[in-house]
């Protein structure tokens, strides 16, 4: 395995063995706190972190009353984020979250001039809940930020202070009203997290709890440029080519007109996932190594990570819909085609 020279070298090993120490005590801090608040939905809370530590924009998909909301607000409060959750509804608009421009008197109260008035979307943890109840114009006012890490208003660009995250949100059940989001736009998450019913055991501690219990104060478990370089320490971890390449082999394998699609993808996908999913697995997978203390990706990263990040870059077609295949079905297919 070709190893990276920041990584490598004997005088660096330290250094970065402190820095993927000191990530996985925060990431395990942050775990513990959030069992305290959320109950169960452990492997939610792990990609939620997982995509934290990636600078990776996420969306969650669950009915109503499954906690999304408390676990974003809950894990802005535990690193200490500038937070901010912006309601999607139909009369949203794009200056809302982006901001304006405002006629001004200036400091000796004689001349008017414009002076730009900050969104919602200037903070570090934004929670766009319930996204798809906003139409695309709106939707969209998101994908620059998100892309760039920067906004633009009236031809200005204002850059955003990083760490920037996005969290979405979305209800699967009511259709009405809403707005599928484009695939472009789903393209810019990394991960596509679907949070189901919690087991009974976790339900009947739920039920025990006050309706309107706080969110407790906590103390900030990393700075916030502590925690926008962790995404350097992933950026600097060895990966094997043999991973590489399945990595490749199953985003490549998701295209129906592509060599490597298989009968069943031509017959029930009618778009593949895109190189950006490519890159986004391999994060994810060196993300998901670190975090369990491992200094390089496995093949089993990759498929701990596969569904998550490609089921919603597949759009499948009329044959899949009417015989009820999902995109999770596809990408679990892929997993089992595509040998190792």
């Amino acid at each position: 395995m070709d190893m990276n020279p920041s990584i490598s070298k004997g005088g660096d090993l330290p250094a970065a063995a402190q820095r993927i120490e000191r990530l996985r005590t925060v990431s395990n801090g942050l775990q513990s706190e959030l069992s305290r608040i959320v109950v169960g939905q452990g492997e939610v809370v792990r990609l939620l972190l997982t995509g934290l530590v990636c600078g990776g924009h996420m969306l969650v998909i669950g009915v109503p009353g499954l906690a999304k909301t408390l676990m974003v607000k809950a894990l802005a409060n535990l690193l200490g984020w500038n937070f901010r959750r912006i309601q999607f509804t139909p009369d949203l608009m794009p200056s809302d979250i982006t901001g304006t421009e405002i006629l001004q008197l200036d400091g000796d109260g004689h001349r008017r001039e414009l002076a730009f008035q900050r969104g919602t979307v200037f903070a570090n943890l934004i929670l766009a809940d319930e996204i798809n109840r906003t139409p695309p114009k709106t939707q969209a006012a998101l994908l620059e930020a998100m892309q760039e890490l920067s906004v633009t208003v009236n031809g200005k660009t204002y850059p955003l202070e990083p760490p920037f995250i996005v969290v979405a949100t979305q209800n699967p059940i009511e259709q009405e009203g809403t707005y599928p989001l484009p695939e472009a736009q789903l393209d810019r998450f990394m991960f596509s997290i679907q949070i189901g019913y919690p087991p009974q055991s976790d339900e009947l501690e739920v039920a025990g709890r006050p309706l309107r219990a706080r969110i407790p104060e906590f103390q900030p478990t990393a700075s916030r440029e502590e925690f926008a370089g962790f995404a350097s320490i992933i950026d600097e971890m060895p990966v094997s080519p043999h991973v590489l390449n399945q990595a490749v082999a199953l985003t490549s394998a998701s295209r129906p007109k592509g060599a490597g699609a298989d009968e069943y993808v031509r017959r029930y996908v009618a778009w593949g996932a895109g190189p950006r999913a490519t890159q986004h697995l391999v994060v994810a997978a060196k993300a998901s190594a670190l975090l369990d203390g491992r200094p390089a990706p496995e093949l089993a990263d990759l498929k701990r990570m596969a569904v998550p990040v490609l089921r919603h870059r597949i759009i499948l077609n009329y044959n899949a819909l009417g015989e009820g295949i999902e995109s999770d079905a596809v990408v679990n297919h892929l997993l089992e085609a595509i040998k190792s």
